[in-house]
This record gives C-alpha cells, structure tokens and sequence, in this order.
C-alpha cells in the first residue's frame, strides 16, 4: 500500500541510483576520466597563450630599457665614429667607421701616438664634415639617428694624431724631413706615401699644459695643428676637448684591426705609464686582427638591447618578490 508517508520500496531506490548514474554520464565528456590528456594538453595551451600575451605586454618595457642602456654606453663607455675625410689616411679611409674608448683617460693619460677623437668647436673648423642640412623635420631625426650611431658627421668631432702633448716642443724639419718632438726625429711608416715629401716648416712650438698637438697622418691634405696656429689655441687643442681614443677599426670588415700607438712614439712615453680601461681591447703595442671584439655600428644599441632582457626579469623577479600587505591582511581578518 502506497501512499504520502510510505517509505519507498527497492524499486524506486534502484531507480534513484540508475537515474544518478545516467545523470553522471550524460554529456560529451561522459566516460572520460578526471585529469585526462585532453584536460592537459587545453591547460598548456592556456599557459602558452598567457606567455604570448605577456610577451607582447612586456615588449614596449624592453624597448625603452634597451633605449636606456644604449644611451648610457654611447655616452660613458664607447661610441662608433665615421670617418668623413682622407686627412687620416691610410690608416683611416673615407667612410671606415671606429670605436671610441670613453673611459681610457679616466685611468691613464693621453699619450702621444693616440689617435683621438675630439670636439673642435670653438677653435677648428675644418672644411668637408658637416652633416647636410636639411628642412624635413623627418630627415634630421634620421640624421641625429645616424650621428649617434657613427654612420653620419656630426660636423664638429674631429680626429688626429696626438704628436705633443702639454710641456712638449714640437717642430718641423730635420734634414730628412721629420717633424720632431723635444729634438727627437719621428719615424712615421704609417703616414701616407709621400707625406713626409710634403712637410713644410714650423715651430718651434711649446705646446702648454693641459692641451695637444695634433697631426693627420695624410700631411700633404690635413687641416690640423699646423695650420690652426692662427686660431684661438694657437693650433692646439684643450685634453678636455678629447672625446676618447679610437682603439678599434671595425668597418669595412676585411680591414678590422686594433690601432696601436706607433713604436715611434715609445721612448717619448716612456714613463707615462697607464693602460687601457677595464673591458676595452688594447691595441697600443700591437696591430693584430680583432674581428672578435669588432661589432657593428650600431654597437651600444646592440648592447643595450642584449642587456635589456636580463634586466627587466632581475626587475620582474624583485617585483614578484615584493611583500603583499593586501593579501596579508585579508587573511588575518578572516580568522
């Protein structure tokens, strides 16, 4: 007999646990276990996609990091230059490009033989390295671009040839048509053929402390020392003026080479002591190739970006690190 308060009989209850179970299988994931393959491979997929978009979030951050740290390179450490004229030849050609050390003179003096780099404004002009003006806003950001990068003259750094440095005197000829410094005669095999042909007299010149006398190694076409003498200076040029020492050739690629300080120049050095910046190649007593330390001219963007990844995860893993006060005292009022 049935009825509303009899208790269910053995039929009804074997439905109740048939209707459970089709109710439990039911659905495209019927008879597929918990934790399947599938389920995994979906979660790796999630993960995947997150990274992606992190990535592509992160992007921007790395930029400007790698922007940053270019910038701090080119500034402090080493800089590429272009080679706009001949006035150095042949040890520098029209279009080579070099790297300057920033930080050499920080830890030893400018020697004479050094080939420097060197901002002349103020007190050289020298004709056939300036930059093309230009009207289009567009074409002068390219132009600083390439400044900055040592593919364009910046129309007002120069390089030469330390040949007397303050306290020195300086004069043109010996009998074979040497310049000479403190009465010693020069030999000078890296001039341009002929050069020494060319000299002309001059000097004696004292050149005063704290400042250089510079030559190019192309003397019959270089507008230096020589013929600034007329200029504020007297021709020669302020050590605070010095940019920093081209130390590398490393453009064209078959001509990569170290530039050392000539022989010539040894026994005048002697005792002047010093030696290269940590991290910077030294190239003052031997000219061997260098293709290992060679890099491109764009050389402290390349750097900047490489160091740009490793610095926003350092930055990352300190902010994933930080203490969570939030979290923290949600769990305390929550006891």
């Amino acid at each position: 007999m049935s009825g509303p308060g009899a208790p269910a009989g053995p039929g009804s209850a074997a439905e109740e646990a048939g209707g459970a179970g089709g109710a439990e299988g039911a659905g495209p994931d019927a008879g597929r276990p918990r934790g399947s393959a599938e389920d995994a491979m979906g979660a790796k997929k999630e993960e995947t996609g997150e990274k992606k978009g992190s990535f592509w979030k992160e992007l921007p951050l790395l930029i400007v990091i790698a922007l940053v740290l270019a910038f701090v390179i080119k500034t402090w450490v080493v800089q590429p230059f272009y080679i706009p004229s001949g006035s150095m030849e042949d040890t520098l050609q029209i279009n080579d490009r070099v790297l300057v050390n920033k930080l050499v003179y920080q830890v030893r003096d400018i020697e004479r033989g050094d080939i420097v780099v060197f901002n002349g404004t103020g007190t050289w002009d020298e004709p056939g390295v300036e930059a093309p003006e230009s009207g289009n806003a567009v074409n002068r950001l390219f132009t600083w671009v390439g400044q900055q990068l040592g593919v364009q003259p910046t129309g007002k750094d120069y390089i030469k040839r330390v040949i007397g440095v303050g306290g020195d005197t300086v004069e043109c000829c010996d009998a074979e048509g040497r310049v000479m410094v403190n009465g010693e005669p020069l030999d000078e095999p890296y001039l341009y053929p002929g050069s020494q042909d060319t000299h002309t007299e001059f000097g004696p010149v004292e050149v005063p402390e704290g400042r250089l006398w510079l030559m190019g190694d192309h003397r019959q076409i270089s507008y230096d020392s020589r013929l600034h003498q007329n200029d504020p200076g007297e021709g020669t040029i302020a050590e605070d003026e010095v940019i920093g020492r081209a130390f590398v050739l490393m453009w064209p690629v078959d001509r990569m080479r170290t530039l050392p300080i000539p022989e010539t120049f040894d026994s005048l050095n002697e005792g002047g002591g010093g030696g290269e910046a940590a991290g910077a190649p030294d190239g003052d007593r031997a000219s061997e190739p260098v293709a290992a330390a060679a890099v491109p001219a764009a050389a402290p963007l390349l750097l900047g970006a490489a160091a740009a990844v490793p610095v926003q995860r350092a930055g990352r893993g300190l902010w994933r690190r930080r203490p969570r006060s939030g979290k923290s005292h949600a769990g305390d009022s929550g006891e």
